[in-house]
C-alpha cells in the first residue's frame, strides 16, 4: 500500500522550523553577553566568571527564489518554480537544505506538480575533506512518481576555495525507493557523484552557480539518473538578485507514457542574505 506523502513533507518542514528557532535563540544568547570592563575582570574570582557555551549553530544563511516561464498564444504554458536555500552552520557541523516546488500547466492541463525536500548534514565542512549524511523526499506528477525516498552517507572534498571561486566534489552511497503511480516500486542502491560550484565574476557583478548529480545504480547498470542545474545571477544589491537558470534531468527507468529526458529554462529573482 502506498504511503501518503504529505505527512513526511510536513514532518521535515517542522524540523526546519525547530532548527531555525534554535539557531535564532543561540544567536540572541550570544548577543546578550556583555564584555566586562578590565577592572571588573580583575576583581572577579575565576570560579565566579560566566563562560559562554559554544553554540552548535551560530550562523543562519537563507535565500528564497522564484523562477517562472509563461507563454500565451497558440500554445498556453505556465511554469512556476519556488526554491529555497537554507544553511545552518556552526564550528563543527553544517546543515543545509534546498527544497523546491514546481507547478506547470500546458494548454490548461496540469503537467507538473512536483515537490522535493532534501537535508544534508556535513561534519567538519570547513576542512578540505569532510563527511556527510543526507536524506531526500520527492514526488513528481511529471514523472508519475508518488513518492521517492533516498538516504545515505559519503565523503566530500573541497577542490577550490577562494573569495571568488568555490568548487567541491562529493561521493555517496544511497539507498533509494521509488513508488511509481502505475508501475511497481523500484528499490536500488546508487552511487551518487556530485560536482558543485559557485563562481563570482567582474567584482561580483555576475555569479555563475552549477550543481550536477550523476547517479548510476550499483545493482543494475541500465538504471541511471543525472540532474544538472546551472544559473547566471546579476546582483542588484546585498539582498536582491536577478537570475536565469537551465535545468536538465534524465532517468532511464520511467513509466511507459513518460519521456526519459526533461529540460527547462526559467527566469526569476532571489531574496536573502546568502
Amino acid at each position: 500500500m502506498k504511503k501518503p506523502t504529505r505527512p513526511r513533507f510536513a514532518k521535515l518542514a517542522a524540523f526546519f522550523l525547530v532548527l531555525y528557532s534554535s539557531a535564532a535563540f543561540a544567536q540572541q544568547t550570544a548577543d546578550s553577553i556583555k564584555i566586562l570592563p578590565a577592572d571588573s575582570v580583575a576583581t572577579t574570582r575565576p570560579d565566579t566568571m560566566i563562560r559562554p557555551r559554544k553554540a552548535l549553530i551560530d550562523t543562519v544563511r537563507y535565500r528564497f527564489i522564484g523562477d517562472g516561464n509563461f507563454t500565451r498564444g497558440n500554445v498556453n504554458r505556465s511554469l512556476m518554480v519556488l526554491r529555497a536555500e537554507l544553511i545552518f552552520s556552526g564550528p563543527l557541523i553544517n546543515i543545509a537544505s534546498n527544497p523546491r516546488f514546481t507547478y506547470g500547466k500546458q494548454s490548461g492541463i496540469l503537467a507538473e506538480r512536483d515537490s522535493y525536500v532534501d537535508l544534508f548534514v556535513d561534519i567538519f565542512k570547513k576542512s578540505r575533506t569532510y563527511v556527510f549524511g543526507l536524506g531526500v523526499l520527492e514526488n513528481s506528477n511529471l514523472r508519475r512518481i508518488d513518492l521517492r525516498e533516498m538516504a545515505g552517507a559519503g565523503v566530500g572534498y573541497r577542490l577550490l576555495k577562494t573569495k571568488t571561486n568555490d568548487l567541491s566534489l562529493t561521493n555517496a552511497i544511497l539507498y533509494e525507493s521509488t513508488n511509481f503511480i502505475e508501475r511497481n516500486t523500484v528499490t536500488t542502491i546508487r552511487n551518487s557523484f556530485r560536482v558543485k560550484g559557485k563562481h563570482s565574476l567582474i567584482q561580483d557583478k555576475i555569479r555563475f552557480n552549477h550543481i550536477t548529480f550523476i547517479q548510476p545504480a550499483l545493482n543494475d547498470i541500465s538504471n541511471l539518473r543525472w540532474n544538472t542545474i546551472m544559473s547566471v545571477e546579476l546582483p542588484l544589491n546585498k539582498w536582491v538578485t536577478l537570475r536565469t537558470s537551465f535545468e536538465n534531468s534524465f532517468e532511464s527507468v520511467v513509466e511507459a507514457t513518460r519521456k526519459r529526458n526533461d529540460s527547462r529554462i526559467t527566469f526569476g529573482v532571489s531574496v536573502g542574505n546568502k
